[in-house]
């Protein structure tokens, strides 16, 4: 097996540190400060579950790694349209890529036979073809990271909680292809289950980032302060109430509790989500897969959904500015 991670941050190094002690050739694509230490140092994992070291083979050039089995796509969504030169070297004609970002993937409604918008495009997510173009649906294997890292140095990575990366097939199937990645990442100390239908993972976890994200990003609040105070925890259950009427007019019935997820979210403390973090940073909002995305789902489905869309036109505004300022 022979796996490139292509954006190779906080999580895709991880991964990848994790299966080059299970003995996978590992090949990590990076740049800067983080490729140059890699590359001296190798990935360095700090763990509540052991800290260890792994030495795989960084580069920011992929042509140096060639074809591979699995791209492990590390990069934000709204990069992938611009990525073709990126993936271009590792493409082979049975390459599968693992694209492991928030919100709705780009193949959301690819696989669904009988469903009323099987094959149906997503332009908040596939602009006019764009994402398509680069990534066939048919090389897409849906993931779902629960899992949390950071970078704490370039070349460290701080893990901070969760292994468990929720893998399935858009058309519902098990593959012979998800079922060797599984026991890759499972023989790295990850978990690593093969989902028959990884859409219900997508809308537990999008439940939490389509309100908070831009939540937090709108008030500058962590995910305690929020949960702490009753008008806005409010408005967190009215908005995850919409996304799973959504969910279910689009073919998905997530078995969770409003509250249950609520709370979750509370005992993860006073945490900032990863869109405050690239707000303060001073990069692009990643709002178009998190919540522009349900939105749309939404007006394909007739599904009334007053509060996402009053959240999404106040953080559109907000990302459209700070990208100015």
């Amino acid at each position: 097996m022979k796996i490139a991670v292509l954006g190779a941050g906080a999580i895709g190094a991880y991964v990848g540190a994790a299966l080059h002690r299970a003995g996978v050739e590992v090949h990590l694509i990076a740049r800067g400060a983080h490729l140059a230490a890699m590359r001296e140092h190798g990935v360095r994992v700090l763990s509540p579950r052991g800290d260890f070291t792994a030495r795989p083979h960084v580069t920011s050039d992929p042509a140096e790694v060639g074809e591979v089995d699995y791209v492990f796509l590390g990069l934000k969504a709204y990069s992938y349209a611009t990525s073709a030169d990126l993936l271009a070297p590792l493409m082979g004609p049975d390459t599968a890529v693992i694209a492991a970002q928030n919100g709705i993937p780009w193949w959301y409604f690819h696989g669904m036979t009988g469903h009323p918008l099987e094959g149906q495009r997503i332009e908040a997510v596939d602009p006019g073809g764009s994402v398509t173009a680069v990534l066939p649906v048919e090389r897409a294997v849906g993931c779902v990271v629960y899992c949390s890292t950071e970078i704490e140095s370039p070349g460290v990575i701080r893990h901070l909680e969760g292994t468990r990366f929720s893998i399935g097939e858009p058309d519902r199937s098990i593959s012979a292809r998800c079922v060797a990645l599984s026991e890759a990442m499972i023989a790295g100390g990850l978990k690593c289950p093969v989902e028959k239908d990884v859409r219900e993972d997508i809308w537990i976890k999008l439940m939490g980032n389509v309100a908070f994200n831009p939540l937090s990003a709108l008030t500058r609040a962590t995910m305690a302060e929020i949960c702490d105070h009753d008008d806005s925890r409010d408005l967190v259950a009215q908005m995850m109430a919409e996304t799973l009427t959504i969910a279910r007019a689009a073919g998905c019935d997530p078995r969770i509790s409003i509250d249950k997820r609520i709370d979750g979210a509370r005992r993860v403390g006073h945490h900032k989500t990863s869109m405050l973090q690239d707000l303060e940073a001073g990069k692009r909002l990643e709002i178009d897969a998190i919540i522009g995305a349900v939105v749309e789902i939404a007006e394909l489905t007739r599904v009334p959904a007053p509060t996402l869309r009053h959240v999404y036109a106040a953080i559109d505004l907000l990302s459209r500015t700070s990208l100015v300022s």
